[in-house]
């Protein structure tokens, strides 16, 4: 649903920004990296010192950079295969970070481990349920399937939740716990996109083989 809707509002606020970016000579790739940069930087830095809010209006600040050198691609009418692919990629390595500065500050200052077991499966399930529906695709697969919690959700629930649970350091009470809570749901979400994709591929794997079936022995005979 946020893929659907929320990105193409975004893409609309976005342009006039884009075409700025590319006046300058800035080209999408430049974004890109720059983007992955800030928000490893933002989580990495931030979040494991317990600093929630801080943490996430910088990711947030350059997260929107997944946004933006898209739209200069279509601007510019250079979307490319390697485009694509340095993007799926980075976005990954900006998952990663996001859920590994949970993980450490769990690990280390906020002391619990079962949080932090529970970021380190966030991490691992966003991974992998990317993983299914590119693999998926690779094999021939369309992977019709919308997860319930895809990385735009896992995104929005994640930082939404850690921004207002850093307003604890502000002295708002109680609020801190919206994090633990956010990082449920995303466990619990992505457990269950994750089965659905591999249903999905399976499913779609069988009607694929039955299909193929009767002309394989077609040709043969």
């Amino acid at each position: 649903m946020l893929n659907k809707y929320a990105r193409a509002f975004f893409t609309r606020v976005l342009t006039p920004f884009a075409a700025f970016l590319i006046r300058r000579g800035v080209s999408p790739d430049t974004v890109t990296l720059i983007g992955t940069a800030g928000v490893v930087a933002g989580a990495l830095v931030f979040y494991p010192r317990g600093e929630f809010f801080w943490g996430t209006v910088v990711i947030t600040l350059f997260v929107f950079s997944d946004l933006v050198d898209g739209n200069m691609a279509r601007q510019l009418g250079r979307s490319s295969r390697w485009g694509a692919f340095l993007d799926s990629t980075l976005d990954r390595v900006a998952d990663g970070a996001i859920f590994g500065g949970f993980a450490l500050w769990y690990a280390g200052r906020g002391d619990d481990n079962v949080l932090c077991a529970v970021s380190i499966f966030c991490l691992a399930s966003g991974q992998v349920v990317s993983y299914t529906k590119a693999r998926g695709e690779s094999i021939g697969l369309p992977v019709a399937v919308n997860g319930l919690v895809e990385r735009a959700e896992r995104l929005v629930i994640s930082l939404v939740a850690a921004g207002f649970a850093g307003l604890h350091k502000f002295g708002v009470p109680g609020i801190q716990w919206l994090l633990p809570i956010a990082l449920w749901i995303v466990a619990a979400g992505s457990l269950v996109t994750l089965v659905q994709r591999v249903v999905t591929v399976r499913r779609e794997s069988a009607e694929a083989e039955a299909a193929a079936g009767p002309q394989a022995g077609g040709a043969a005979r």
